[in-house]
């Protein structure tokens, strides 16, 4: 006997997915998760390009996730991927300020003053 699992349980699983992979790039030092940069830290634009290669994946497998639950893939207009875009970079705002705010004061043990 199967034991299928519920609809809201892989869209929210979906959604958790997609949290974690806007983070990563700005959680590791490792170009595509798996090799070391020759000077030992990845610049900006390497972290964006990442991002955005995550974004795709993320997009791929929600098209698959579709696929699978409704047997079609329907489509969209341009303002769907504008708006999965901007929620991808509100998911990796946690990210982005551990890497460029937080992450920089607490290796030097300051505190900021306001």
């Amino acid at each position: 006997m199967t034991q299928w699992i519920p609809f809201e349980a892989l869209v929210w699983g979906f959604v958790a997915v997609a949290f974690i992979s806007a983070n990563l790039p700005w959680l590791s030092e490792r170009i595509a998760l798996m090799v070391l940069p020759k000077n030992g830290t990845k610049g900006p634009w390497t972290r964006i390009f990442e991002w955005f290669g995550l974004y795709i994946l993320a997009g791929l497998i929600g098209k698959g996730l579709e696929f699978q639950a409704t047997g079609g893939i329907h489509s969209q207009g341009w303002e769907f991927y504008v708006i999965t875009l901007s929620l991808f970079a509100m998911f990796a705002l946690p990210g982005y300020i551990w890497r460029y705010d937080l992450r920089p004061h607490l290796r030097t043990g300051e505190r900021r003053t306001r």
